[in-house]
């Protein structure tokens, strides 16, 4: 069974870092994509970073590039989201999410038609301007 738990949110001004961290269970062994995604109120859910570990390969939303930085401790199974330059339109839910797939699957664009198999509840992320 795949569990993800989030962690790391919280309210900080404009300019501001910010680490989200994914704790991730079931998934050791196999090959998987990983991904955050977040929403805010009434917008749609979007893909912000996602990664293949097996590969090291990462795709950024273009609205992060620069600034989000996708990683994962595959010693623990933990996803981080290292978040700098904080604006407000930053604001939103940040949800941790994975699917069992292969490497070339992994973009945001393919996950965005395709989706991800398992989720997290999510971790509120707050930025004052």
């Amino acid at each position: 069974q795949v569990l993800l738990v989030e962690s790391g949110g919280g309210s900080v001004q404009t300019g501001g870092s910010l680490r989200l961290s994914c704790t991730a269970s079931g998934i050791t062994g196999r090959s998987y994509c990983m991904a955050w995604f977040r929403q805010a109120p009434g917008k749609e859910r979007e893909g912000v970073a996602s990664v293949y570990p097996d590969f090291l390969t990462t795709d950024y939303a273009d609205s992060v590039k620069g600034r989000f930085t996708i990683s994962q401790d595959t010693a623990t199974d933990t996803l981080y989201l290292q978040m700098n330059n904080l604006k407000p339109e930053d604001s939103a839910m940040y949800y941790c999410a994975t699917t069992f797939t292969f490497p070339q699957y992994c973009s945001l664009a393919y996950r965005k038609t395709a989706g991800m198999d398992y989720w997290g509840k999510g971790t509120q992320v707050t930025i004052s301007s």
